[in-house]
């Protein structure tokens, strides 16, 4: 695969104690019961917050006390499902859970076939190396809504990667990993 050196997406590293694929075993055992999909929602957590996000269990203490989080979670898994990245991402407000982290929820609960332009993650990693790329979600996008921005990100990183013969989650994963250390001859 491209031969860049890089893992693949999800593989480990560190102590991580959970994988991608760890997240989609998980997403097939949850169902649709609130519990089992909050369930999801902390591994989701845990997993986004990496080796050494400290912040990650205040984050998911707010989430997890806010009222909203049961009928969040499942009208975004609902719409992600359908395909409605840009209705999933306006509806995501619970508290302590920003873009980074209901991306990362988002790319877990999109259970549809490959061929599909699958939620990715977009977070602030991922953002540093497109914009020292020189890509602005707001410029391909002509607005300033981030629902646009997220949804023209996502099928940008879908067309890139199909070109590459690579997937779109293993280019976001490449994207994340370089941390914006791109050089451009």
């Amino acid at each position: 695969m491209l031969g860049l050196g890089a893992e693949e997406p999800g593989s480990p590293s560190g102590d991580r104690l959970l994988s991608r694929a760890d997240l989609a075993e998980l997403r097939q055992a949850t169902g649709d019961s609130p519990d089992g999909l909050r369930d999801l929602f902390v591994a989701v957590m845990i997993w986004g917050s990496g080796t050494s996000n400290g912040r990650g269990p205040r984050y998911t203490a707010a989430a997890l006390s806010d009222t909203r989080l049961p009928h969040v979670l499942t009208t975004t898994r609902n719409a992600v499902r359908s395909g409605e990245l840009r209705e999933a991402y306006v509806q995501f407000a619970v508290r302590g859970v920003g873009r980074s982290f209901f991306t990362k929820w988002f790319a877990a609960v999109d259970d549809r076939e490959a061929t599909c332009e699958r939620a990715l993650i977009l977070d602030d990693r991922v953002f540093r190396s497109l914009n020292a790329l020189g890509w602005s979600s707001k410029e391909a996008a002509d607005s300033r809504r981030w629902s646009a921005r997220y949804v023209t990100y996502v099928i940008a990183m879908h067309s890139w990667a199909r070109p590459l013969g690579v997937t779109a989650a293993w280019l976001e994963w490449l994207m994340f990993h370089l941390n914006g250390q791109v050089d451009i001859p």
